[in-house]
């Protein structure tokens, strides 16, 4: 086996521990909330800190796997909670890790976090607006009611214990898995990582106009 391929398969053993400990994150740490909806989980932690490692393509990838393992096994909110909880994981690592992964310093893994997690708020606050009323069969007018009170708490105070514990546990993750040689030293060049951040901001941004369309169609009452 070459060295790449040797590489390669290293990462993959490397992403499969991260989404082994998400997924046991998941089950095991969960801390039931308000409705049955809203539950903290530290998965988040274990998926920036692997987007930090491998970059952003991967960190969402690995979300979207823990995701459907969630829904199979101890989520009760099926097809509609895999899509808020893929939302939530994706762009909370997704937006973290593009804006670190290009210059890894403490600077912008904090300046990624930060923008991570007001991102994960407005994604979750206008999903929450559009989804809420069909699991909950809620009114549009309760679920605004709701986002002062609670939703918007709730996301703030999950998105600053999760980018505190990334910081915290990133340093010590990176040290054990360069030690067990599953990670290089180098990282890879700088057009990657560029092709890379051009790729996943796309998607970002088609995932925030369709958000945007959505809500549009319901104020103009077409759904």
């Amino acid at each position: 086996m070459n060295t790449k391929s040797s590489q390669n398969l290293r990462t993959l053993l490397s992403m499969a521990m991260l989404v082994a400990l998400a997924v046991a994150a998941d089950a095991f740490l969960r801390i039931p909330g308000i409705g049955g909806f809203l539950t903290y989980e530290p998965k988040d932690v274990i998926l920036t800190i692997g987007g930090f490692i491998f970059g952003p393509i991967a960190g969402i990838l690995m979300s979207l796997i823990v995701c459907l393992i969630e829904m199979i096994t101890v989520s009760t909110t099926g097809w509609i909670g895999l899509l808020m909880n893929f939302l939530a994981s994706g762009v909370f690592v997704g937006v973290s890790t593009v804006i670190y992964y290009r210059k890894k310093t403490l600077s912008r893994a904090i300046i990624g976090l930060v923008a991570g997690s007001l991102s994960m708020l407005v994604i979750m606050l206008l999903w929450n607006y559009i989804m809420t009323p069909i699991f909950m069969g809620a009114t549009r007018e309760a679920v605004l009611e709701m986002f002062l009170p609670l939703l918007i708490p709730f996301n703030l105070l999950k998105a600053a214990l999760n980018s505190a514990l990334i910081l915290f546990l990133y340093k010590g993750v990176v040290t054990a898995l360069r030690k067990s040689h599953l990670i290089p030293d180098r990282e890879s060049n700088d057009g990657e990582k560029k092709r890379v951040n051009t790729i996943l901001m796309v998607c970002i941004s088609a995932i925030l106009v369709i958000t945007l369309v959505l809500v549009m169609l319901i104020f103009a009452g077409k759904l």
